[in-house]
């Protein structure tokens, strides 16, 4: 078996070979599910304790106004790895749609309806991205949690993975979703059988995405904070997942791997907790343009070698982590990618706009997945316009929000500055127009 929690020795036979301590860095991505951006102690929360994020963010380029280049998780996941917009990669849902008689498992058990799985799975394989091109330089390489994909090692080229993607029900990680809700053991397997070889680990543990079932001390604390149980499980559970960055840490700490390890942090995407329903988002969530589905803090720490800084006035983008991990490890990547390194302070500052883009859960056409564009988002400086393409209910439209002065998008302006609209909106089809639906690579 490949999982690594039965690494064994095939494990010890893959790392045969190692020649000497390598001085090349090690490299672990921390990604979390389902993560509101203002739900930790450094963004301001008052009752959410995230002190091990906390205390990465203040020995991290910490970037309080990052974003999640679309806001879901399969697709955002997608972007990370190969530093490109869903248009470019194709991954834009996170399933084909289906008859209803065939939504969800009894889909996936059919075989008739085996290629679109595997249509989607192919778009993202055909790109290239970080773990493959680590891997190829030598790195041992490591998948956990989220994954959607197929075979992590046939798809992406890690050498090892807890997810096994060939069985039906490995719709999203499989066996990887079990790191961090029961611990970090399969990752320290993994670092003590690496021996002096480069490592990259993906931790990207099902948290705090539901189900919010965290440890009962956990929620029995939150119980007492929050105004209501759906928020108090939801609260429990970023905790939840903020022990298992520190049990991680704490790892890299006790190994003395921390100094000469990279770590970028991000969330696929936002979150805002439904106060009636447990594990339910509320609207502006995921699944939407607005803040509460794509921002996120974006951080990356390498004690030997950046000095922290907290930045809460420039852009980030999740697109940006492959062009920044290149360049710390003074690598080439690939000359198309849009992202930039975060660790260049010039390029930060020249920065004025990002960009992104919402697609509907389910991909309506796989061969054109661009097809299921629902909208596209754009932030300059502080003000962002979200441009809604056109549904079978409602019209396409454009709403206008000054982030400065409005962080939660309560007061649309478009209607009183029109030619803001227009100048964001030219900026928004000279990126990408939804006429160019056929961009994929």
């Amino acid at each position: 078996m490949k999982t690594a929690v039965l690494f064994g020795a095939a494990l010890l036979a893959g790392f045969a070979g190692a020649q000497g301590k390598s001085e090349r860095p090690n490299v672990v991505f921390i990604i979390s599910d389902d993560h509101g951006w203002s739900d930790y102690g450094f963004m301001g929360h008052a009752q959410i304790a995230t002190p091990r994020l906390d205390r990465l963010a203040t020995d991290a380029i910490t970037f309080t106004r990052g974003y999640s280049v679309t806001p879901l998780c399969r697709p955002s996941l997608a972007s990370i790895a190969t530093g490109l917009y869903p248009h470019q990669h194709g991954v834009t849902g996170n399933d084909p749609a289906l008859p209803k008689e065939a939504d969800g498992q009894r889909g996936r058990e059919n075989p008739e309806y085996a290629p679109y799985y595997q249509t989607i799975v192919d778009h993202f394989a055909r790109q290239p991205n970080f773990v493959r091109d680590l891997t190829a330089r030598g790195y041992v390489t490591l998948q956990t949690g989220k994954w959607w994909e197929g075979d992590p090692q046939k798809t992406a080229g890690f050498t090892h993975a807890m997810t096994a993607g060939t069985k039906k029900n490995d719709r999203h990680g499989g066996a990887g979703l079990a790191i961090g809700r029961d611990g970090i053991a399969p990752i320290r397997d993994f670092i003590e059988q690496a021996g002096d070889k480069p490592f990259l680990v993906w931790y990207a543990p099902m948290l705090p995405h539901a189900p919010h079932n965290p440890p009962d001390e956990l929620l029995q604390k939150y119980l007492k904070l929050a105004p209501n149980e759906p928020l108090a499980r939801y609260w429990a559970s970023v905790e939840w997942f903020d022990n298992s960055c520190g049990e991680l840490l704490d790892y890299l700490d006790q190994r003395g791997l921390r100094e000469n390890t990279i770590i970028v942090y991000v969330a696929d995407n936002g979150y805002i907790q439904d106060q009636k329903k447990s594990n339910k988002p509320e609207a502006r969530s995921k699944l939407t343009s607005y803040e509460g589905g794509v921002r996120t803090p974006i951080m990356v720490s390498w004690p030997a070698k950046l000095k922290p800084r907290m930045d809460t006035e420039h852009l980030a983008s999740s697109l940006d982590l492959w062009p920044t991990l290149a360049a710390l490890l003074q690598l080439d990547a690939p000359n198309d990618l849009p992202g930039i390194n975060l660790a260049d302070e010039a390029a930060v500052a020249k920065r004025q706009v990002i960009f992104g883009e919402q697609y509907a859960h389910n991909i309506a056409d796989v061969n054109q997945p661009t097809d299921s564009l629902e909208s596209r988002w754009i932030i300059d400086g502080h003000w962002k316009l979200i441009a809604f393409e056109a549904g079978k209910k409602s019209k396409a439209k454009m709403e206008l929000y000054d982030l400065k002065n409005d962080p939660w998008e309560k007061n649309d302006l478009a209607a009183k500055d029109p030619e803001r609209v227009t100048a964001l909106s030219n900026q928004l089809n000279q990126w990408w127009k939804p006429t160019q639906k056929k961009a994929v690579k």
